[in-house]
């Protein structure tokens, strides 16, 4: 069982009832792991600095965090490629239990927690980005990562592989 005590929740408790990493929906094949997005470089730095105690220790050794405050050079493109939090509360693509919208799922996800109805809507969602590779494919040099950067960047942060 797993206890979520941070600045955005307190009191949520879950359990993972997967292997980590394993036994993923057939139809949900993400390209990079949370440990691996946040030694690249994710969400300015910011995202995970006050729920580390959630997630393995070994995620965040060499992960690019900003404690202070967001920091677009943390950021593998050292772009922004992200809206505020606000904005997906808005747009209702925040799903409870998950305050911090898909990354905080994902890395839920990975870990073993598994909620059928929050899981599909979630996958439905990440199905939906693959379509920034068509167009990245589409304008870009192969191998040209200086192209379209803030499309690599929120592909990053969605765990598909930007270096294509």
């Amino acid at each position: 069982m797993i206890l979520v005590n941070d600045k955005m929740q307190s009191g949520y408790s879950y359990e993972c009832v997967a292997k980590e990493g394993c036994d993923f929906a057939e139809d949900f094949r993400p390209e990079l792991t949370p440990k691996e997005m946040l030694e690249l470089g994710v969400f300015e730095g910011h995202y995970m600095t006050d729920c580390q105690e959630e997630f393995p220790k070994d995620w965040f050794v060499n992960a690019k965090l900003s404690y202070k405050s967001p920091d677009v050079g943390c950021n593998y493109f050292k772009v922004k490629s992200r809206q505020p939090l606000t904005i997906w509360q808005k747009k209702g693509w925040i799903y409870m239990p998950d305050p911090r919208g898909w990354f905080q799922w994902y890395c839920r996800y990975y870990m073993g927690r598994r909620i059928p109805e929050i899981d599909a809507l979630q996958i439905k969602r990440w199905k939906s980005f693959k379509r920034h590779n068509a167009q990245v494919s589409k304008n870009c040099m192969m191998y040209d990562i200086e192209c379209r950067q803030r499309q690599r960047q929120a592909l990053l942060q969605w765990a598909y592989n930007p270096f294509f």
